[in-house]
């Protein structure tokens, strides 16, 4: 059974988060190995993205985003439809790329 597109998610999340001292530098690695340890991966420097099957799934992990926000800093999550992320272009350099693609749901009987 495959997922609809317009019932699954991408959560965004992009930081500009503070790193001129050890203690800001540490934070920035906390809220960092949170993301990946969420299943983020990264997609740009400092934008982070994560594919879940539906918008209640994706709260749990904006939920758990929003709890491990550092003092400082500007952190933004947006969700987007799969449909939605289809739709983006992406470049690199002057060379037009494809989005990187939901990943495959394992099904359990």
């Amino acid at each position: 059974m495959e997922l609809s597109s317009y019932r699954a998610m991408w959560v965004l999340t992009m930081f500009d988060l503070p790193v001129k001292t050890r203690e800001a530098k540490r934070r920035y690695a906390k809220f960092r190995k949170l993301l990946l340890e969420d299943g983020f991966s990264r997609m740009q420097y400092s934008v982070y993205g994560r594919h879940c099957p539906s918008e209640e799934n994706a709260a749990v992990h904006i939920g758990r985003v929003e709890r491990g926000l550092p003092p400082e800093g500007k952190v933004r999550i947006l969700t987007v439809t799969d449909r939605q992320f289809e739709k983006m272009r992406c470049f690199w350099g002057n060379r037009q790329t494809r989005p990187e693609k939901a990943p495959k749901q394992l099904t359990l009987f």
